[in-house]
């Protein structure tokens, strides 16, 4: 395996930094497109790098003539071009941004605010009423909210931008030459779970833009390319991965929501996607199922043997061979960076033969947030690829497997969790950051996970069964929506076991109407099946299966411990 090719690239000091290169550099390129909708009529509006620098100036200008120098400010809503534009102003040179996770109920919302201790609020109307009813108890610091949609007797972001822009033609500087300090804390972001059990995390100027810098030197955008900002942009990938494109000069869009990804990308030609394995793993079956409907199977198969074997001496006519699978993703897609969780290897090698790069990289929240990646060069399918350039990765108290807890050092480590010192203290040893991630290195430094060191399932017999592996083969199962392998007490012992969300189009397409117990003995076939080729203490031997699906974060994540709780429950 070749080692990953290192970049020489534009390296920014700041996040400003990055916004006024591009106005500079790609001003009348568009930085996004939005689409409007009234009724059946639906309309696009571009905004260009050199107005998105304008706006962003005003508001940040705005802001500090309003009394929010040095404040923290929240936002919630949608991925939106209003987000980013609140998310630039505040750590541009106003003071502290504290993202929130719009699917929280209210209680939790209200929790965030009282932990970040916010005072000023970015809020899309959607979510106005929580956020005022939160207001009234007057339990938070809360005292402000801006309204992201123009709505009658709101404060609204339009008329912040509108007052920043005449502030500036009367000569007002203060945002425009604001001093940054790279390792103050430039945004406080929470981890995922409930709001009781997640922690604030505290990430420097230094922190995020120390990871756009090394992924541009591993990675290639490119300022032809067409971004869709899919992930959440109050999660770290979603924020950070944002930023990274801006830097390169890319159009950036917006999803429709996930039942729309494949509409949008057709819709928009989209050449880069940033996604979670959930849905690549869902596009990838939905496609085997359409080449298996129309008889095309081996067609296909021998397609992949001539490509191979063409690329072998220099001749890449994959996009060519497979044109018809691609305009099922818009005909332009070229790079696929999937993260979060595990992806299929089976998945990446297929996305990878039909001339989609695709990649996995692996970070954390804690991490701003990438620590490892894959890159044009340098795949291993089933590995997260080297550490990026400026980041160094450990494994610690490795087994005889060479299995131990990843641990990381880099400029974009955390501060720590925001008023949270003991369990800083916890994570942050020496400069060195556990993970809580369980994993190895191969000979070539390439990195691998093998799961969680949470949801290692331990034996009686001291055999250790990472969850996420064996899910990785069940979530392979064509009629598998998701599955999560745990360990069901059973006298003193755990017994391996495995919850199955069931796909209920493809069970009706290809079995018709079963009974529950008909469709489980199926399954369980399955299950059999892949139980020879595991370890026998890793057999699965216990099963439940559902259409209900299971509790998520909102970077589709399994919530294992809700799920256990509402088995324990009997729901």
């Amino acid at each position: 395996m070749k080692k990953v090719l290192i970049y020489d690239v534009k390296e920014f000091r700041s996040i400003k930094e990055i916004f006024e290169n591009s106005a500079e550099e790609f001003g009348e390129r568009d930085a996004f497109v939005i689409k409007h909708k009234d009724g059946k009529k639906v309309s696009y509006e571009n905004i260009t790098y050199e107005k998105l620098l304008r706006e962003i100036n005003s508001l940040g200008t705005a802001l500090i003539d309003a009394g929010y120098k040095d404040k923290k400010i929240a936002i919630i809503g949608k991925n939106r071009y209003e987000w980013v534009l609140a998310f630039a102003a505040i750590l541009g040179g106003v003071g502290t941004a504290v993202p929130l996770d719009k699917g929280l109920p209210e209680d939790e919302i209200e929790m965030s605010l009282k932990k970040s201790k916010a005072e000023v609020i970015f809020c899309e109307a959607t979510y106005l009423d929580t956020v005022k009813n939160i207001m009234l108890k007057e339990e938070t610091s809360l005292k402000k909210i801006i309204c992201m949609d123009v709505l009658d007797r709101t404060s609204n972001i339009r008329e912040f931008i509108e007052k920043g822009e005449e502030l500036i033609e009367e000569g007002d500087r203060r945002f425009i030459d604001a001093e940054i300090d790279l390792d103050e804390v430039a945004s406080i972001v929470f981890t995922s779970g409930t709001t009781a059990l997640s922690k604030a995390v505290m990430l420097t100027q230094r922190n995020i833009i120390s990871n756009i810098n090394s992924m541009n030197k591993v990675e290639r955008m490119y300022e032809t390319d067409t971004n869709i900002a899919f992930l959440p942009f109050h999660h770290t990938f979603g924020s950070t991965g944002i930023l990274l494109f801006l830097s390169k000069g890319a159009r950036n869009v917006f999803c429709d929501g996930l039942r729309h990804v494949q509409e949008n990308l057709k819709e928009y030609k989209v050449t880069v996607f940033v996604c979670v394995p959930l849905l690549l793993e869902a596009m990838h079956k939905k496609i085997e199922a359409g080449v298996e409907k129309k008889g095309k199977t081996k067609l296909i198969k021998f397609a992949k043997s001539l490509s191979k074997a063409l690329l072998k001496i220099g001749i890449d006519v994959r996009r060519k061979l497979f044109k018809e699978i691609l305009y099922e993703f818009g005909g332009e897609l070229r790079f696929i960076v999937c993260g979060a969780s595990p992806l299929d290897k089976k998945v990446a090698e297929a996305f990878n033969n039909f001339g989609i790069l695709t990649i996995q990289g692996y970070g954390l929240t804690e991490t701003s947030p990438v620590l490892a990646a894959e890159s044009i060069n340098a795949i291993k399918y089933g590995s997260v690829g080297y550490p990026l350039p400026n980041v160094e990765i450990e494994i610690s108290e490795s087994n005889e497997e060479g299995i131990g807890e990843i641990i990381a050092k880099g400029p974009n480590v955390m501060l720590g969790y925001y008023e949270d010192e003991e369990a800083t203290k916890e994570v942050l040893i020496d400069g060195w950051y556990h993970t809580g991630d369980l994993g190895y290195k191969d000979k070539d430094g390439v990195i691998f996970i093998t799961g969680r060191k949470k949801n290692v399932i331990v034996l009686k017999n001291g055999k250790n069964v990472y969850p996420e592996e064996i899910e990785v083969l069940v979530n392979n199962l064509p009629y598998v929506a998701e599955s999560m392998v745990y360990g069901e007490p059973k006298d003193d012992d755990l017994l391996v076991s495995v919850k199955i969300v069931y796909d209920k189009d493809y069970v009706k397409e290809k079995y018709g109407d079963l009974s529950e117990d008909e469709l489980r003995d199926i399954i369980w076939q399955d299950i059999k099946q892949i139980n020879t080729k595991l370890p026998k203490y890793k057999y699965m031997k216990k099963l439940i299966i559902t259409d209900e699906p299971m509790i998520k974060t909102t970077t589709q994540k399994v919530k294992r411990n809700a799920e256990m709780n509402k088995m324990k429950e009997g729901n």
